[in-house]
């Protein structure tokens, strides 16, 4: 990476920061580019260099929070797998606190930027965010589950969208249900054993 491009991106990474700070204080609608500019500390015409409008922000801005979660995350993910791999298949859950804790905790954290991405999911594709993050856990379950492959995305579809479904109306009541009684809704509303039993029967 050369040093415009390096500087590039550290400008972007200002105004996603800058857009994030402003976004936990007012409501999507409000901001403006001058305010953005001003807290990032650039010129509205470095702005449009990187985004045409606000929107093109906001989904660079999601995108950075990804990225930052994805950073926290993903040292976590190799023991996560360890324990998905040696776990007797009888004690394997399709949805466990140990992964969900943390991006339950990093939503609500960030809640005025989901929520704000929720309402603009379509044009976000906010469920190709939530896909990305939930397979790499659903996919090693349904593989030890022996789940035929090509039945795979449909039985990951079914649950990701489930659980999309339960985060969104969280967000909806401003995340009031603590984090432990939400993890305790999801696993009643998924099942783990049966669907086991019923591929290795």
């Amino acid at each position: 990476m050369d040093k415009a491009e390096s500087k590039y991106q550290h400008t972007a990474a200002r105004m996603d920061q800058a857009f994030l700070d402003l976004l936990s204080k007012k409501d999507f609608a409000y901001i403006t580019v001058k305010e953005v500019c001003e807290a990032a500390g650039v010129h509205r015409s470095t702005f449009y260099l990187h985004y045409e409008t606000i929107a093109d922000l906001l989904e660079e801005s999601v995108a950075y929070m990804n990225r930052q979660f994805r950073a926290y995350y993903d040292p976590a993910r190799e023991e996560l797998l360890k324990q998905l791999e040696n776990c007797p298949l009888e004690d394997l859950y399709l949805v466990t606190p140990e992964y969900l804790t943390p991006y339950l905790n990093y939503i609500k954290d960030n809640k005025r930027l989901f929520q704000t991405a929720m309402n603009h999911s379509r044009t976000l594709h906010t469920a190709n965010t939530y896909e990305r993050m939930y397979h790499y856990v659903f996919a090693p379950i349904l593989s030890r589950w022996q789940v035929p492959e090509w039945e795979r995305v449909y039985v990951m579809q079914f649950y990701i969208s489930g659980l999309m479904a339960i985060i969104s109306e969280w967000l909806v009541h401003d995340c009031e249900t603590t984090i432990d009684d939400l993890i305790t809704v999801i696993q009643r509303c998924v099942p783990w054993s049966p669907l086991a039993l019923a591929y290795n029967a």
